[in-house]
């Protein structure tokens, strides 16, 4: 799943559905600690009206392995086999992440427009 940056959205709604922020706010709040799919399911439906399914869930986190957002550990349990997924950055770290992919992305395209706006920024 390509990450793509809404403009009109502010912070992490920037990037993600409401329902995917919920899980990873709550990845968030666990740090450094990680949780079942089920467990981030009953979190995130818990803060929602509209509720989202456990697949649904299932899919954004491995999908969020595949960026490198989140890391993936595999273990047994009573049950047989299941996964722990964990967020690899606090908050700050985050937020630092998803700045450089897409400083990065502008560079790579635009590398001469890029360096000039950035050097114009008036912040």
């Amino acid at each position: 799943m390509p990450l793509q940056l809404d403009t009109s959205k502010e912070n992490l709604e920037m990037f993600f559905k409401d329902w995917q922020v919920e899980a990873l706010r709550y990845l968030l709040e666990i740090y450094p600690e990680g949780a079942i799919s089920r467990v981030v399911h009953e979190n995130v439906n818990k803060n929602l009206k509209d509720g989202i399914s456990r697949t649904s869930i299932t899919i954004f986190l491995n999908d969020m392995v595949d960026e490198c957002l989140l890391t993936y550990t595999e273990t047994t349990g009573k049950g047989g086999h299941y996964g722990i997924y964990s967020i690899k950055y606090n908050e700050t770290e985050l937020q630092e992440h998803m700045a450089k992919l897409i400083i990065s992305k502008l560079l790579r395209e635009y590398p001469e427009t890029t360096k000039k706006a950035l050097l114009n920024l008036d912040i």
